[in-house]
């Protein structure tokens, strides 16, 4: 049997394979490894990042196309509107395609930060919205009034009665015009999922039904009623079912309904957050909902509360990043090695006389059959238990212990093969034992933070030799030093991949779905920096590679952490032979990931 690594579950037709090997669903329909080979012919070796501009595109329209047609379905009068929160991938790679897809849609940006407002502010297209969340000083506050002067159509997301009144104190400072201003709510309704927090009234941001009556009375008193357009609730981020959401917009529906018929006239949005969830497991489908169903209730729903309170039918805004930045990003990691390759039996070195279980095990090895193929390996494995107690106490030498490894092992691999196994049931009742260790040159904690951090799955497979059975029950290593840099094997989520020989060939592994956070949540945990990063851009079904940015060099990362990196070069070229600091020098002006040696696929 074929693994297929559950893309027909996570794929969503983005990428497909055909003769042993993934391709981009794009024309001219390019491999991976076809991409990776190109990058690695012009000197780039290490993790790479291969970003798809084009899946960005297609998921904005598709998001716009859903919700136009929930719309257009329900007769619904109020328009649909969607920003995209910086937070998840600020990166210019990322952004500048995603603003340049977005014009025709007037998709906006929500920014977080000072530093984001400013991506914002430069890089937002005219007219299209800006939307400003998190807590706010006074500054920030002013920042939001230059947008406007500038033109951008921007909402300030009010978090607390504070924030209302700096717009005051900054409007009547400046004289500068103000911003539209939203509330943002905190509703008794919660989400779903692992990010379920963030909704519920004990999350961390939003006004209690005291504070929006107080900050619409404060706006009243000050004759800028006007300036309210939008009230905004989020109950969490990538919900596995949608009945929250539901309960949610029956709650902010009245919310609006009620603040209209309170006097605010100007209302006119409700920016419903993010929570669209993105497929990542492998296994079995982990979202319970389409978009279409999506975008259906919440048109619905809002339709029947405005219908219920006899108001104007709202505009929805979303701001579900993950879903148009999650499956642009793919992390490609080398394998380096595979820890079984010492259990070669050219390493095997019998002795004259052995101990009386390698001998057996020795006869194993060579009378296996495929019928018997299963009995031997149960027997290799209580040798080796056997032979391993035997060495605690003293009885067996190193060179005994390392042959006992070594044929166990290969029984074991000759079992594997020898059965052709269909079903990876069986295999499971032996994975502890047949485990293989593969040593990946990339960071967990740079690439793949959100693992390390709260267990997010991701979906992984190798980008070739799909034409062949997998077999060997995989646990994945990184090149940290820290036991916590690994992907362990998972009996109810088991990885297998291919028994390779890397002095022959490449084996690559792709990391799918990462475009969401990762980037710049990543850390330089022992100094290692992000990958080398390309976009792989499609015109007229040619494969062009843009904006290739190399990994960090090591002297500037130490810059990076603030280390005077001229006193460094003084102080080694000092205390080296001028030969010896020019080679240092060209290892200072790499990175720091590993290198391959040779390459077969660099080759063919």
């Amino acid at each position: 049997m074929k693994n297929r690594y559950g893309i027909d579950i996570w794929g969503d037709d983005n990428f497909f394979i055909e003769d042993g090997v993934v391709k981009v669903n794009y024309k001219p329909y390019p491999s991976l490894i076809k991409i990776v080979k190109d990058v690695r012919k012009q000197g780039f070796k290490g993790p790479l990042l291969l970003r798809f501009p084009h899946i960005t595109k297609k998921q904005v329209k598709t998001l716009f196309n859903t919700f136009n047609a929930s719309i257009k379905e329900y007769d619904y009068k109020g328009k649909f509107n969607a920003v995209f929160p910086l937070k998840v991938n600020q990166l210019p790679n990322f952004i500048h395609p995603l603003v340049n897809s977005g014009k025709k849609y007037n998709y906006g940006l929500e920014a977080g930060s000072k530093a984001e407002l400013v991506i914002a502010m430069t890089y937002n297209n005219m007219g299209s919205p800006i939307t400003v969340n998190g807590f706010k000083d006074k500054e920030m506050i002013h920042l939001c009034f230059i947008a406007k002067s500038m033109g951008h159509d921007i909402t300030v997301i009010i978090e607390g009665l504070n924030e209302l009144e700096m717009i005051l104190e900054v409007l009547k400072e400046t004289k500068m015009e103000a911003p539209n201003v939203g509330l943002r709510v905190r509703l008794h309704s919660g989400g779903s999922g692992v990010w379920a927090k963030s909704g519920g009234i004990d999350s961390k941001f939003g006004l209690t039904s005291t504070e929006i009556l107080e900050a619409f009375e404060l706006m009243q008193e000050n004759e800028l009623e006007d300036l309210l357009t939008m009230i905004h609730f989020h109950i969490g981020s990538a919900m596995n079912t949608i009945k929250p959401l539901k309960k949610a917009l029956r709650e902010s529906g009245h919310i609006y309904a009620e603040l209209k018929n309170l006097g605010a006239k100007k209302l006119n949005s409700i920016n419903i957050g993010g929570g669209l969830s993105v497929e990542y497991s492998a296994y079995e489908q982990s979202r319970f909902y389409s978009l279409a169903e999506f975008a259906s209730d919440v048109v619905f729903t809002l339709k029947d509360i405005a219908r219920q309170k006899g108001v104007e039918e709202p505009n929805i805004f979303t701001e579900s990043g993950r879903f148009i930045s999650a499956a642009s990003t793919v992390l490609i990691a080398p394998v380096l090695e595979l820890f079984s390759a010492e259990y070669e039996l050219d390493h095997l070195k019998l002795k004259e006389k052995n101990p009386p279980l390698i001998e057996e095990l020795r006869e194993l090895f060579k009378d296996m059959t495929k019928k018997k193929a299963y009995e031997f390996m149960h027997d290799s494995i209580d040798h080796l238990e056997s032979l391993l107690t035997l060495f605690d106490l003293g009885y067996i030498d190193l060179q005994d212990r390392s042959n006992a490894e070594i044929l166990t092992h290969q029984i074991i691999k000759k079992a594997i093969s020898l059965l052709q196994v269909d079903d990876y049931e069986e295999l499971k009742r032996f994975d502890k034992n047949i485990q293989e260790k593969y040593l990946l040159n990339f960071s967990l904690f740079q690439s793949l933070p959100d693992y390390w951090g709260i267990d997010q799955e991701f979906p992984i497979m190798p980008i070739t030799h799909l034409d062949k059975k997998p077999t060997r029950s995989a646990s994945l290593w990184d090149i940290t030093c820290d036991s916590d840099g690994e992907i362990p094997f998972d009996m109810k989520k088991p990885l297998y991949l291919h028994d390779v020989n890397l002095n022959k060939e490449d084996y690559f592994l792709g990391f799918f779905n990462v475009g969401a956070y990762q980037d710049t949540l990543g850390m330089k945990h022992n100094l290692f920096s992000h990958p080398t990063e390309v976009n792989v851009v499609f015109k007229d079904e040619e494969v062009i590679l843009e904006k290739l940015l190399e990994s960090q060099k090591v002297i500037d990362i130490l810059d990076d952490i603030d280390y005077d990196t001229q006193e460094i070069k003084t102080i080694l070229s000092r205390n080296l032979p001028s030969e010896t600091y020019e080679i240092l020098k060209k290892y200072l002006d790499d990175n720091s990931y590993l290198k391959t040696i040779w390459s077969y696929y660099d080759d063919e």
